[in-house]
């Protein structure tokens, strides 16, 4: 559905007679501030889902690093053994 420029003019029109002009002032302001708070709340929760992927990033390759040197280790002991 979609609403054009008459009809959004329209139910402008009937929101200002039903609430008058200072509530509807007041109204809009909630709704900015509400959805400014949203945002943030929103950023504030992907930022921290990042640095969370960040942490397990850097754990993984450390653990990677780890293995593969317990492995290196591992065939150069059983080298020197066959030797």
């Amino acid at each position: 559905m979609h609403l054009g420029a008459q009809e959004l003019i329209v139910i402008l029109l009937i929101v200002l007679i039903l609430f008058g002009g200072k509530k509807v002032a007041g109204l809009g302001k909630a709704m900015g501030t509400s959805l400014r708070e949203f945002k943030e709340e929103v950023n504030k929760t992907s930022d921290a889902v990042k640095d969370g992927a960040d942490a397990v990033k850097a754990e993984a390759s450390e653990a990677k690093q780890a293995a593969e040197g317990a492995v290196k280790a591992e065939t150069t002991d059983r080298k020197n053994e066959a030797n």
